[in-house]
Protein backbone atom coordinates (compact mmCIF):
# COMPACT_ATOMS: atom_id res chain seq x y z
CA UNK A 1 0.00 0.00 0.00
CA UNK A 2 1.31 3.42 -0.89
CA UNK A 3 1.85 5.76 2.08
CA UNK A 4 1.02 9.60 0.74
CA UNK A 5 1.33 12.24 2.89
CA UNK A 6 0.12 15.85 2.35
CA UNK A 7 3.23 18.98 2.94
CA UNK A 8 2.14 22.95 2.52
CA UNK A 9 4.95 25.12 2.29
CA UNK A 10 4.19 28.75 3.83
CA UNK A 11 5.80 31.82 4.16
CA UNK A 12 6.07 35.43 2.90
CA UNK A 13 6.72 36.18 -1.23
CA UNK A 14 10.32 35.59 -1.76
CA UNK A 15 11.90 33.29 0.71
CA UNK A 16 12.65 30.71 -1.20
CA UNK A 17 9.71 28.52 -1.04
CA UNK A 18 9.65 27.16 -4.96
CA UNK A 19 13.35 27.14 -4.17
CA UNK A 20 13.48 24.84 -1.56
CA UNK A 21 11.34 22.75 -3.08
CA UNK A 22 13.21 22.66 -6.85
CA UNK A 23 16.37 21.47 -4.32
CA UNK A 24 14.88 18.71 -2.59
CA UNK A 25 13.13 17.14 -5.68
CA UNK A 26 15.35 17.98 -8.61
CA UNK A 27 19.04 19.00 -6.66
CA UNK A 28 18.62 22.28 -8.74
CA UNK A 29 18.71 25.56 -8.15
CA UNK A 30 17.96 28.69 -9.94
CA UNK A 31 18.74 32.56 -9.28
CA UNK A 32 16.13 33.66 -11.40
CA UNK A 33 12.36 34.98 -9.21
CA UNK A 34 9.77 33.58 -10.57
CA UNK A 35 6.58 34.40 -7.85
CA UNK A 36 4.25 31.34 -7.71
CA UNK A 37 0.09 32.36 -8.43
CA UNK A 38 -1.92 30.33 -6.66
CA UNK A 39 0.04 26.95 -5.76
CA UNK A 40 2.28 24.62 -7.55
CA UNK A 41 2.47 21.18 -6.48
CA UNK A 42 5.17 18.91 -6.82
CA UNK A 43 5.91 14.95 -5.51
CA UNK A 44 8.91 13.25 -4.18
CA UNK A 45 9.16 9.51 -2.69
CA UNK A 46 10.82 9.37 0.01
CA UNK A 47 12.06 6.29 2.52
CA UNK A 48 11.22 6.66 5.86
CA UNK A 49 12.22 4.07 7.64
CA UNK A 50 11.99 1.32 5.84
CA UNK A 51 8.63 2.47 4.16
CA UNK A 52 8.14 3.93 0.85
CA UNK A 53 6.77 7.47 1.03
CA UNK A 54 5.34 9.92 -1.86
CA UNK A 55 5.17 13.06 -0.29
CA UNK A 56 2.87 15.83 -2.17
CA UNK A 57 4.80 19.08 -1.72
CA UNK A 58 1.96 22.34 -2.05
CA UNK A 59 3.98 25.25 -2.41
CA UNK A 60 1.46 28.07 -1.91
CA UNK A 61 2.06 31.57 -3.22
CA UNK A 62 3.97 33.84 -0.32
CA UNK A 63 1.61 35.82 1.28
CA UNK A 64 2.17 38.35 4.48
CA UNK A 65 0.78 36.77 6.64
CA UNK A 66 -1.13 33.08 7.08
CA UNK A 67 -4.79 34.75 7.51
CA UNK A 68 -4.38 35.81 3.60
CA UNK A 69 -4.04 31.69 2.98
CA UNK A 70 -6.77 30.65 1.27
CA UNK A 71 -7.83 27.50 4.40
CA UNK A 72 -8.90 25.22 1.42
CA UNK A 73 -4.97 24.25 0.24
CA UNK A 74 -4.76 23.63 4.44
CA UNK A 75 -6.88 20.69 4.16
CA UNK A 76 -5.88 17.35 4.33
CA UNK A 77 -2.62 18.78 4.98
CA UNK A 78 -0.15 16.16 7.34
CA UNK A 79 2.37 18.71 7.97
CA UNK A 80 3.32 22.29 7.37
CA UNK A 81 6.76 23.69 6.38
CA UNK A 82 7.07 27.39 7.23
CA UNK A 83 9.77 29.10 5.39
CA UNK A 84 11.31 32.74 6.41
CA UNK A 85 14.30 34.25 4.97
CA UNK A 86 16.85 35.21 7.67
CA UNK A 87 18.27 38.43 5.78
CA UNK A 88 14.71 39.41 5.84
CA UNK A 89 13.33 40.72 9.57
CA UNK A 90 9.68 41.68 7.78
CA UNK A 91 9.49 37.83 6.81
CA UNK A 92 9.89 36.80 10.69
CA UNK A 93 8.43 39.52 12.71
CA UNK A 94 4.74 37.90 12.65
CA UNK A 95 6.01 34.25 12.70
CA UNK A 96 4.14 33.71 16.10
CA UNK A 97 1.00 34.70 15.78
CA UNK A 98 1.47 32.90 11.99
CA UNK A 99 2.27 30.00 13.56
CA UNK A 100 -0.85 30.22 16.13
CA UNK A 101 -3.30 30.76 13.31
CA UNK A 102 -1.86 27.26 11.20
CA UNK A 103 -2.31 25.74 13.88
CA UNK A 104 -6.10 26.90 14.97
CA UNK A 105 -6.50 25.64 11.34
CA UNK A 106 -4.75 22.43 12.15
CA UNK A 107 -4.96 20.84 15.04
CA UNK A 108 -1.77 18.24 16.17
CA UNK A 109 -0.40 18.35 12.51
CA UNK A 110 3.37 18.74 12.88
CA UNK A 111 4.97 22.11 11.83
CA UNK A 112 8.95 22.87 10.92
CA UNK A 113 10.09 26.46 10.74
CA UNK A 114 13.01 26.91 8.11
CA UNK A 115 15.04 29.56 7.84
CA UNK A 116 16.09 30.04 4.40
CA UNK A 117 18.76 31.76 2.74
CA UNK A 118 21.35 31.01 5.35
CA UNK A 119 24.22 31.70 3.40
CA UNK A 120 23.66 34.92 3.32
CA UNK A 121 24.45 35.32 7.46
CA UNK A 122 26.61 35.12 9.45
CA UNK A 123 26.55 31.47 11.97
CA UNK A 124 26.94 34.41 15.37
CA UNK A 125 23.39 35.95 13.53
CA UNK A 126 21.49 32.76 13.87
CA UNK A 127 22.52 31.95 17.14
CA UNK A 128 21.32 35.24 17.99
CA UNK A 129 17.96 34.96 16.04
CA UNK A 130 16.71 32.03 17.69
CA UNK A 131 17.33 33.46 20.81
CA UNK A 132 15.74 36.19 19.90
CA UNK A 133 12.30 34.58 18.59
CA UNK A 134 12.45 31.88 21.19
CA UNK A 135 11.60 29.33 18.15
CA UNK A 136 13.37 26.58 17.48
CA UNK A 137 13.89 26.58 13.41
CA UNK A 138 16.23 24.65 10.82
CA UNK A 139 18.68 26.77 9.10
CA UNK A 140 18.66 26.24 4.93
CA UNK A 141 19.92 27.37 2.58
CA UNK A 142 18.21 26.20 -1.38
CA UNK A 143 21.37 28.00 -2.77
CA UNK A 144 23.64 25.46 -1.50
CA UNK A 145 21.71 22.70 -0.02
CA UNK A 146 22.60 23.04 3.45
CA UNK A 147 20.09 20.92 5.50
CA UNK A 148 17.32 20.83 2.66
CA UNK A 149 17.15 17.46 2.30
CA UNK A 150 17.69 17.04 6.19
CA UNK A 151 14.55 19.22 6.83
CA UNK A 152 12.11 17.70 4.38
CA UNK A 153 12.76 14.05 5.69
CA UNK A 154 12.64 15.26 9.75
CA UNK A 155 9.47 16.77 8.32
CA UNK A 156 8.39 13.37 6.78
CA UNK A 157 9.70 10.94 9.64
CA UNK A 158 7.36 13.31 12.46
CA UNK A 159 4.15 12.93 10.00
CA UNK A 160 4.53 8.74 9.62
Amino acid sequence: MEIVKKIVLVGHFGVGKSSLVKRFVHQKFSDQYLTTIGVKIDKKVVDVSGSQVKLMLWDIAGESTAMKIPKKYFAGAHGILYVFDVSREETYANIQSDLFEISKELNEVPAVVLGNKCDLVEEEFLTQLKGELSLDFKPTSAKTGDFVEESFLYLAQEII
